[in-house]
């Protein structure tokens, strides 16, 4: 968080929240009312002052003001990390820019969206990097699969079937398990719309 924000958090600690007003969309673009945030500086600032409550609502501190966010999916979207060499090892970053060190699980929903719990916290995979997340998916002792038995492994997860495929970034590798998209809230404990509370203040 920077330091502004920290200030003028201490300064004024009880500025009423804001509501309904910021969104995250499943591209991991910010929103302003349904419209999207094309001022890079802008959304950069939000990125590096979101948070999440003890409640599981996830926000952007603006200032000494807390402005709820409301997700269309996961609180987190990964993409796969640019590099300009192309030897590098592939790496993965939130939407928010901060590099993903470690992924502490992996799951497919029923749509075919990845999901991945990383020290940052649940968010799903941007559906455009897929393909190129495809060296990561491995068998039980690390192996690559080709892409048709990733496939395969894929569908009969969401089918609910089994499958014995895995997830291996950095030298760890976690399954893949199946989970119901309606699920994913409860699972990774946020608040995907939070509202504003009865009796309070409103502010916009």
């Amino acid at each position: 968080m920077d330091d502004i924000v920290k200030q003028a958090m201490a300064k004024r600690p009880n500025v009423p929240s804001v509501f309904g007003w910021l969104g995250l969309d499943r591209r991991g673009k910010w929103l302003i009312k349904g419209e999207r945030i094309s001022n890079p500086m802008v959304a950069d600032f939000i990125s590096r002052n979101y948070e999440h409550d003890a409640a599981g609502r996830w926000f952007f501190q603006n200032g000494p003001q807390r402005v709820f966010v409301a997700l269309d999916y996961t609180p987190f979207v990964y993409r796969i990390g640019w590099d300009p060499d192309p030897n590098a090892p592939l790496h993965i970053e939130a939407h928010t820019g901060r590099a993903v060190t470690s992924v502490n699980g992996a799951w497919v929903d029923d749509a075919g969206v990845v999901l991945l719990a990383t020290e940052h916290g649940p968010g799903m995979i941007d559906d455009g990097d897929l393909d190129r997340l495809l060296p990561c998916f491995t068998d039980e002792h690390g192996a690559p699969l080709t892409e048709d038995v990733i496939a395969d492994a894929l569908e009969r997860l969401q089918n609910g079937g089994s499958a014995h495929l895995y997830f291996r970034y950095r030298g760890k590798t976690v399954p893949l398990s199946a989970i119901a998209a309606s699920d994913v809230p409860a699972k990774f404990d946020f608040v995907p719309r939070p509202a504003q509370p009865a009796g309070q203040e409103k502010c916009y």
